[in-house]
């Protein structure tokens, strides 16, 4: 195998696409969130009995976990973002499904979308809030949606086995 054949692989363009995609979606939300609608100025602005619009600096990972409040914290976040985004990147170059690289592209473009917002914000911007019954779920942004989504796909993909019916490499 070539270097060039680990970087780049049957779905590398498809889902180099797709990741740019998500990352394009995921920052234009937040600008027009952050910059345009102020969602920063109007606290809680309710969509749906559901869903609501509210404003959450999450300067941990997921879930709010881990919260970094240090230059260091911050930026150690943000270059597993990135690193992440690289060997999912050189994941991609080795696939041979369509799911399994629509599903690792998900979450290219959703970490680095929120890795962008580590390096300019500090913190991931986090807007759409779901709640119903009494029930409340975390509140999220784009770049989480497609990570949540893309790790679905991988899982689905798993556990159907697709990836032991694989081309074996030459």
């Amino acid at each position: 195998m070539t270097v060039a054949s680990h970087l780049w692989g049957r779905f590398s363009l498809f889902g180099g696409l797709i990741a740019l995609a998500v990352f394009l979606v995921d920052r234009a939300s937040k600008w027009y969130l952050l910059d345009v609608f102020a969602i920063g100025l109007r606290g809680r602005v309710e969509v749906t009995p559901f869903f609501d619009l509210v404003m959450v600096w999450n300067r941990g990972v997921s879930y709010g976990l881990f919260q970094q409040d240090t230059a260091f914290g911050l930026v150690l976040l943000a270059g597993i973002n990135f690193v992440a985004a690289i060997l999912l990147w050189l994941w991609l170059a080795r696939v041979h499904y369509r799911l399994t690289a629509v599903s690792i592209a998900l979450v290219i473009g959703g970490a680095i979308g929120n890795g962008v917002d580590r390096v300019i914000y500090g913190a991931v911007a986090d807007f759409f809030h779901l709640h119903a019954f009494g029930w409340s779920w975390y509140v999220f942004n784009i770049a989480d949606m497609a990570i949540v989504a893309g790790v679905v796909g991988l899982l689905y993909d798993s556990l159907t086995n697709s990836h032991k019916r694989a081309p074996k490499p030459d």
